[in-house]
């Protein structure tokens, strides 16, 4: 055979290979187009999984917090309006004794006993207070300070070291806990 001969006998079997291919090749395509869209679905499937995953995960957490602060509102609410329980239930016996005083005063016919009384329950009250932590603020001969006291009204120092302290308290401050609860209404000489 010569060189034509040979080259008409490829192209005939070429010919019949590409009539035979186009059908494989796209048995092939479309077996690769598939397998690549699975493996392309594959990873957004995975995607979409942690995707519901986080979004579960993120409502339970939002529903939990939300719970918690609704818990620690009722909680608070709670202990403010029993904060003041342990002091008014200490408080009840002087409250007593102040109405025992009182049912004596009309019937007493002497007066240093009825105030030996009303100082017995004043002491009582004023240690009641204080254990719980109260304390009067001292004032008076002390330099103004506006932290602790509240200057009712200026008048002349009756001497020269008296400038700028307190002459006099006209209702004593208090403190709690060392945090000044009210502020001591005073007189400044100036």
């Amino acid at each position: 055979m010569n060189n034509e001969q040979e080259k008409e006998l490829t192209n005939d079997s070429t010919t019949e290979n590409t009539a035979e291919n186009p059908v494989n090749e796209s048995e092939q395509t479309d077996n690769t187009v598939t397998n690549e869209e699975q493996k392309a679905e594959e990873p957004v499937k995975t995607i979409e999984q942690e995707l519901a995953e986080a979004k579960d995960k993120y409502l339970r957490l939002y529903s939990d917090f939300e719970n918690y602060k609704r818990r620690t509102a009722k909680e608070r609410m709670e202990l403010m309006m029993t904060a003041n329980k342990e002091v008014l239930v200490s408080l009840i016996p002087v409250l007593d004794d102040f109405e025992r005083a009182s049912k004596a005063m009309e019937k007493a016919t002497e007066v240093s006993a009825v105030k030996e009384g009303v100082e017995l329950v004043s002491h009582k009250l004023k240690t009641i207070l204080t254990n719980k932590g109260l304390k009067e603020m001292e004032s008076t001969n002390k330099p103004f300070d506006s932290e602790f006291h509240e200057a009712i009204t200026n008048i002349p120092a009756p001497s020269e070291d008296m400038k700028g302290k307190v002459i006099d308290t006209v209702e004593k401050g208090y403190l709690l806990n060392e945090r000044v609860i009210r502020f001591a209404k005073v007189v400044v000489g100036e």
